[in-house]
């Protein structure tokens, strides 16, 4: 088991074919799989552009906007209409969708989770408040506010950890008032 300390500040940004955006990613699993190919990712967009979301076929999909104004996320045919405007508060859809996207103001920036259908689940919330999480197999942890003592790492905003191949579990207890973390567990479908 590996669990490794990233800051999003030195995470590498790489554009999107369209122009739309650019992505950061923390981690994809398996080590070296392609957008093709991976089991689960997690990564840090920038939406600074209205357009399509790319499909990513058998993959569940989860967003939750950081900062910004926020977008709207649609299907043509209106089977999906959510506006993602309130920071920290997952959004779950099909990867499969033809997903478009309208910006609410300016570029925002948002966390995702990508799983494939049949092989990995991905749960993710936000904490405030100290508390134990529960073992998972593979996982990220996200400061989104403040600072979070997890386990004996102290992680401040815009930090966080993730971890591959092996149950771990973490006791999260924030450093000050309105702290906050993305939590984000994966284990087996």
């Amino acid at each position: 088991m590996s669990v490794i300390r990233f800051s999003r500040a030195a995470l590498p940004s790489m554009p999107w074919k369209n122009g739309g955006g650019t992505t950061q990613e923390i981690v994809s699993w398996p080590p070296g799989a392609g957008l093709g190919s991976f089991g689960w990712r997690a990564s840090i967009a920038t939406i600074a552009a209205a357009g399509p979301f790319s499909v990513f076929a058998d993959v569940d999909r989860s967003i939750m906007l950081l900062e910004g104004d926020g977008v709207r996320l649609f299907t043509q045919d209106g089977r999906v209409s959510h506006v993602l405007d309130a920071p920290h508060r997952p959004f779950a859809f099909s990867g499969d969708d033809a997903i478009d996207c309208t910006l609410l103001g300016g570029a925002s920036n948002d966390f995702n989770v990508m799983t494939r259908r049949g092989q990995w689940r991905a749960d993710a919330w936000v904490l405030a408040d100290a508390s134990a999480i529960e073992p998972a197999p593979h996982g990220v942890l996200l400061v989104l506010r403040g600072a979070w003592r997890l386990d004996d790492e102290t992680c401040r905003e815009g930090e966080g950890l993730y971890w591959t191949d092996a149950a771990q579990a973490w006791q999260a207890v924030p450093e000050g008032e309105g702290a906050r973390l993305a939590v984000v567990r994966v284990v087996p479908a």
